[in-house]
């Protein structure tokens, strides 16, 4: 038994201490695998069980709070990525393959840099579920929101401990640019109704997503592919993730977008049938309230 502990003790100490990058190791919540799955253990309770923490509590309008929060996350997102883009131009990084470089040369320190920041900023954003929570916007914690949250503390703990660079600066620079439109949209929406008129685009922020998720499945297929030199079991577990995510994402946008678009319609349609066929019923004539069709453009 005692023999069995040691050799575990042993592989844990491999896996995670002597194969990790050693300029990363000792970094804020990077050490131990224990700060992320504590911590995603603790966000994941709370969010399946947001509606009865909460219940008993005030409904939180946080406004203020909403507008400062969406401000500061453009910021980092356009900040990080351009450290991700610039610093990968600087150093000379190849778009379509490259492996991770672990030197201590100031661009790769750099680009370590910027995987710790963006991989710290996932934990900032576990804030939104609170917020939701206290504003009892408790469907907008859906599985999706959820999921979403949780595993990008795990992917990019491991990113940031073994992989902090290389070609991961492809992903991290693109969905910063993503939440740096994201995040606009949401601040300019807590603004409120004044700045609907505004927000027409919201369904392309779920496009731009999508298309992220896409781009990152064929690049890390052609990576396997060309047996490019980054971690090959980084780059599967990120296939298997990209298609969660737009299994997902998917789902959200036909919901959110196609059926309701569609009952819209279908409810416009018959609501213009029992419109007519109502004032047809009760004898609208042409002189009463102008007519049928005026009647139809004043109920629209």
């Amino acid at each position: 038994m005692n023999m069995l502990w040691h050799e575990l003790a042993d592989a844990y100490k491999e896996a995670i201490y002597d194969r990790a990058d050693q300029r990363t190791a000792g970094w804020l919540l990077v050490e131990s695998p224990v700060y992320p799955i504590a911590i995603a253990c603790c966000y994941a309770y709370m969010s399946f069980n947001a509606r009865s923490l909460t219940a008993k509590m005030p409904t939180y309008n946080l406004k203020s709070f909403i507008i400062a929060y969406n401000a500061t996350m453009v910021a980092l997102s356009v900040y990080m990525t351009y450290e991700f883009f610039m610093t990968a131009y600087v150093a000379g990084y190849s778009v379509t393959c490259q492996p991770v470089v672990y030197d201590n040369s100031p661009n790769s320190l750099r680009m370590a840099k910027v995987c710790w920041l963006y991989y710290f900023s996932k934990y900032i954003e576990l804030m939104e579920t609170a917020v939701f929570a206290l504003r009892k916007k408790y469907n907008q914690i859906s599985f999706l929101h959820s999921y979403h949250h949780t595993s990008m503390i795990g992917i990019w703990w491991l990113t940031t401990k073994y992989l902090p660079g290389g070609q991961g600066y492809i992903f991290g620079g693109i969905n910063s640019f993503v939440h740096a439109v994201m995040y606009t949209y949401y601040g300019l929406s807590a603004g409120g109704p004044k700045m609907q008129k505004y927000l027409w685009w919201k369904k392309y922020i779920t496009m731009l997503q999508l298309s992220q998720f896409v781009i990152l499945f064929f690049y890390c297929i052609r990576s396997i592919a060309v047996d490019c030199k980054y971690a090959k079991w980084m780059c599967s577990m990120m296939i298997g993730y990209a298609i969660s995510l737009l299994v997902l994402f998917l789902n959200f946008y036909i919901k959110a977008y196609l059926n309701r678009g569609s009952k819209a319609k279908s409810a416009a349609s018959n609501g213009v049938r029992k419109q007519i066929n109502g004032g047809m019923a009760n004898g609208y004539s042409h002189h009463q309230n102008g007519s049928v069709a005026n009647g139809i453009k004043k109920q629209e």
